[in-house]
């Protein structure tokens, strides 16, 4: 492919310095997605924000290309190192380099040069309402490739869903010399049966068992003395063997004295290896020089949630996942390249 050259590709480059440059932490991504519109307009295309804060530049819909606005909160600054002992240059330094700005550059470049649609969602990180909005607002595209680092030779083809909920419990107050168990002990003695209900299995891949965490944990006596109360949210992910009702009465089942409120639900997902998108990622990495690496997350991404439009679709991006969130979160500016060319090629077979 000539976009495959050591030439670096400057406008993919510059756009995504421009919204690394630009702080998006959930809930405050309108700078970020207006510059992004900007980008849009001065390439012919038209580009606005829907009603969530979603930026939508429609086009052709053999395929929608997509990934998230937000990042996480962190103050990194922008850099691009040249020359460096430890890092292949150059190299970005920033917020959102990784996860996933990189991404969301490479797909509105590629969306921009090979004319499909394209979707820049909000609020990804916490509770995805951006996707939410797209997939109930707008028709199921043919295809869908869904932007979050994967390495530029690799494809994401499936992710845990995630059942989250608070355990609450309250008990009499009394002398804790009392034998019978306050509420703050209900609590913990649920989730240690919850943890014995999905005990891992050092020999199964973490991808395919149920992994249950404590998030955070409140009890004690009530304002008025009377009792004892406890809340503990938990967070279980769900591999694709299982259904997220499933698991809800699982653990519904080992709740005694209390009982949970389940408010977020997001089903597991994983697509056929054998699918169109797959195959023209396998065909597109093989093209550059690569050799494809099918990958299976052990996150959530708004790619589950893609899902219910039961179209064709995979989730792809630059950048190393390790990376994600952290202090020195950065990117290889020849991947993000590679990427780009490799996204153009991909919709071209499509």
């Amino acid at each position: 492919m000539s976009t495959l050259t050591a030439d670096p590709d400057r406008e993919v480059r510059d756009l995504l310095r421009a919204l690394v440059s630009i702080p998006s932490p959930t809930g405050e991504e309108q700078a970020a997605a207006e510059r992004l519109v900007e980008f849009f307009e001065a390439n012919g295309r038209e580009a606005y924000r829907d009603e969530a804060g979603n930026v939508r530049a429609p086009a052709d819909d053999a395929v929608l290309l997509t990934s998230h606005i937000d990042t996480v909160p962190g103050d990194i600054p922008v850099r691009v190192s040249e020359e460096d002992e430890t890092y292949e240059p150059p190299v970005l330094w920033g917020r959102g380099s990784v996860d996933a700005t990189g991404p969301l550059a490479a797909m509105a470049v590629a969306a921009v040069r090979t004319g499909v649609s394209f979707a820049g969602v909000v609020g990804e990180e916490v509770d995805s309402r951006g996707a939410r909005h797209l997939v109930a607002d707008r028709a199921a595209p043919d295809a869908v490739i869904n932007g979050e680092p994967s390495g530029w030779d690799g494809v994401t083809l499936g992710y845990r869903g995630i059942l989250s909920g608070t355990y609450v419990a309250t008990s009499e107050s009394g002398h804790t010399s009392r034998p019978e168990p306050n509420a703050i002990q209900d609590a913990l003695r649920w989730w240690s049966r919850v943890e014995e209900r999905f005990e891992h299995d050092p020999y199964e891949p973490t991808f395919e068992q149920v992994t249950a965490k404590p998030v955070t944990v409140d009890g004690g006596p009530s304002d008025d003395g009377l009792s004892v109360e406890a809340t503990l949210d938990v967070q279980l992910r769900v591999p694709p063997a299982m259904t997220v009702d499933e698991v809800r009465e699982l653990a519904d089942a080992e709740a005694a004295a209390g009982h949970v409120n389940w408010h977020d639900r997001v089903p597991p997902v994983m697509a056929s290896p054998r699918g169109p998108v797959a195959r023209a990622f396998r065909a597109a990495i093989r093209s550059a020089g690569g050799d494809p690496r099918l990958l299976r997350k052990t996150g959530t991404s708004d790619m589950n949630l893609y899902a219910a439009w039961d179209v064709p679709m995979a989730t792809y991006g630059p950048g190393d996942s390790e990376l994600d969130h952290a202090p020195n979160e950065r990117l290889s500016l020849p991947e993000l390249d590679r990427a780009t060319a490799v996204l153009e090629e991909v919709v071209e077979r499509l």
